[in-house]
């Protein structure tokens, strides 16, 4: 390597524990998520989660990947692995490897959620319930897979046509990051109050994710420095509000009047249609309900 060029010399002798911790924290994103996936498999549904949870979510996670990727810190690390070993390109391309496998994972929540969202396939008078429906999951869908092609268009346009202008807008896909983060929680905190019950969310996920953002966050700001706000601060944010909503839902699946109950179906139209039936006789009904 040539040592004249000393914006390598930080991937030549890399801080080992800053690496190490880095690794475990890619590995800690990917274990983070699985048990999410596990309980929407499990229970072959995504009952409970919010529509407008997922969709924000997606979109902050390629809106965030985006950042990373035209950061000038990363574009720079990057070019040096030309100069460097494989060990040391491996290090510098850490705080990509970690973006990229919360993108991917949120974007396999996604696919589940849609894959299993529930469907009425009863064909009776009866009005269909208030929520999302089938069609709103396959537009969320849609449109966070139209945004991630966006993200990757212009990111790739402006750093072959105007590579200047690629920390701005990576400064501006951070900041969308963001405020898509920052508003991400409210739909799924609504949802989760309004049903009363944790459903399919996972609470080990949360447990494992909300002080595991504020560790990526230091080691993102290690890496990046004051210049890399826009991609470490949403994490803050993020770990804030995703520890709010770990609170309703240990409250409600441990302490509240249905814990324990509503994985996966919703407890209050049971208790309803339950109540209409009982309310209304029908041919099975006995005559002396009292005896």
């Amino acid at each position: 390597m040539d040592l004249s060029n000393a914006k390598c010399e930080h991937l030549v002798s890399p801080e080992y524990k800053n690496f190490i911790l880095s690794i475990l924290i890619v590995f800690g994103i990917l274990l983070s998520y699985l048990p999410q996936h596990y309980r929407i498999i499990t229970l072959k549904s995504s009952f409970g989660i919010s529509p407008y949870f997922v969709l924000l979510g997606t979109t902050s996670g390629s809106s965030a990947f985006a950042n990373v990727i035209s950061q000038q810190q990363s574009l720079q690390d990057v070019s040096c692995c030309k100069d460097v070993n494989g060990l040391a390109c491996f290090a510098g391309l850490l705080g990509i490897f970690q973006v990229g496998t919360q993108c991917l994972c949120f974007f396999t929540i996604l696919f589940l959620f849609i894959l299993y969202f529930p469907r009425d396939t009863q064909t009776t008078s009866k009005p269909a319930p208030e929520g999302p429906t089938y069609r709103t999951a396959l537009i969320v869908g849609a449109v966070c897979v139209l945004h991630v092609l966006v993200m990757i268009i212009a990111t790739i346009t402006i750093g072959f046509k105007r590579p200047h202008s690629l920390q701005p807008w990576s400064n501006l896909c951070g900041i969308l990051a963001a405020v898509l983060s920052s508003i991400q929680y409210f739909p799924q905190i609504y949802t989760t109050l309004r049903l009363r019950c944790v459903g399919s969310l996972s609470i080990p996920m949360m447990c494992i994710q909300t002080p595991g953002s504020l560790v990526w966050a230091g080691s993102l700001a290690a890496r990046l420095g004051t210049k890399g706000w826009s991609t470490w601060g949403v994490l803050i944010v993020t770990a804030a509000l995703q520890g709010t909503l770990l609170g309703l839902s240990v409250f409600f699946e441990y302490l509240g009047p249905n814990k324990g109950h509503g994985h996966g179906k919703d407890v209050s139209v049971e208790g309803d249609d339950r109540d209409e039936q009982e309310s209304h006789p029908s041919e099975e009904t006995p005559l002396l309900q009292n005896q």
